[in-house]
């Protein structure tokens, strides 16, 4: 069988290279006998999708990205291209929505991650009173909560674009989404998501914020996933596994790429049966632990594709599974 090759996305100063961020994988996936590609990931997100891919040889067989997130529109164009090109992306258009987006994976983790209750958009327009209430009563009504979009939050604007104390206040809970929806702007992923809000164990013991799933703050051309995490509240952050799934395996277990140093041991017990479930080959959960000692809780799924590594952690046995998946 053909060896899967893995695309990264280009250095937009130097387009015979990969982009800087990603130059360390694509020189240990050298070292380790794989083969790259690049990719305009600009010419993807401006819907220029042939343009893009020109770079990727015809007829390069099984293939992998390894780069920025993309919305799932752009990447449906991105694997159609490819396929013109006689490649296959390994990560189908509708596997890539199901991870990428929290309504493609929330159903299967629904009771081992945080409620959360979507409104769909079709651009950035907040939701209006209605929809909001209906929303609230779908996670209980009252409590505290964050909101995101399907894919981010704004968690660098704690207080003013992400918490929201309590939800049974719905003015308070309109003004934070709106301003959330102002903030993402033409960046809005699928529409608001509110999320019920958890404390999860800090690095010292101490109760750390947590529950939402949020990501880096605005979803701008050059956003990896930063974060899919905890956000951090006043009790600091808390502190992450992430755990890297191949066709239902862990293969990776690491920090989270906020908190490199912070190692944890998950318990990967249920979360197992989960990932098997959803079905999607390459993906990525975030884990945390409940403060009271509950047990784990998944704060976030990913696409494998785009979600960040953190520094300092040795990749080698991801790549290796990727190229001889």
């Amino acid at each position: 069988m053909p060896v899967p090759a893995i695309i990264f996305p280009v250095d937009p100063l130097n387009p015979r290279r990969p982009d800087p961020h990603f130059a360390w994988e694509a020189r240990l996936l050298r070292e380790l006998g794989g083969e790259h590609h690049l990719v305009d990931h600009d010419a993807l997100l401006t819907g220029r999708a042939p343009e893009a891919v020109r770079r990727v040889p015809r007829d390069s067989g099984p293939l992998w990205y390894r780069g920025w997130m993309l919305p799932s529109a752009r990447y449906a164009d991105f694997a159609a291209a490819l396929t013109a090109r006689g490649g296959n992306l390994l990560t189908s258009a509708p596997g890539y929505a199901a991870a990428h987006e929290l309504p493609g994976w929330y159903g299967v983790f629904e009771g081992a991650t945080p409620a959360s209750a979507w409104i769909p958009s079709d651009g950035p327009v907040a939701p209006g009173p209605q929809e909001l209430s209906a929303a609230v009563a779908r996670i209980g009504g009252s409590g505290p909560a964050i909101v995101k979009d399907y894919v981010k939050s704004r968690k660098h604007e704690w207080h003013e674009a992400c918490y929201v104390p309590e939800l049974a206040d719905l003015p308070a809970v309109g003004r934070v989404v709106r301003r959330f929806v102002e903030l993402q702007g033409e960046f809005l992923a699928g529409g608001v998501v509110l999320r019920r809000y958890e404390e999860f164990e800090h690095a010292d013991g101490a109760e750390g914020a947590g529950g939402s799933g949020g990501a880096e703050g605005a979803g701008g051309s050059r956003g990896s996933d930063g974060g899919k995490g905890d956000e951090p509240g006043a009790g600091g952050r808390a502190v992450e596994a992430r755990v890297w799934w191949l066709d239902g395996r862990p293969i990776l277990v690491g920090p989270h790429p906020d908190a490199p140093r912070r190692n944890v041991e998950p318990d990967l017990t249920e979360v197992r049966a989960l990932v098997r479930r959803l079905g999607c080959r390459f993906v990525t959960t975030d884990l945390a632990r409940r403060a009271d000692g509950s047990g784990w809780r998944v704060v976030e799924v990913g696409d494998g594709q785009v979600s960040d590594l953190p520094r300092g952690i040795d990749p080698s046995g991801l790549l290796t599974s990727l190229i001889t998946a």
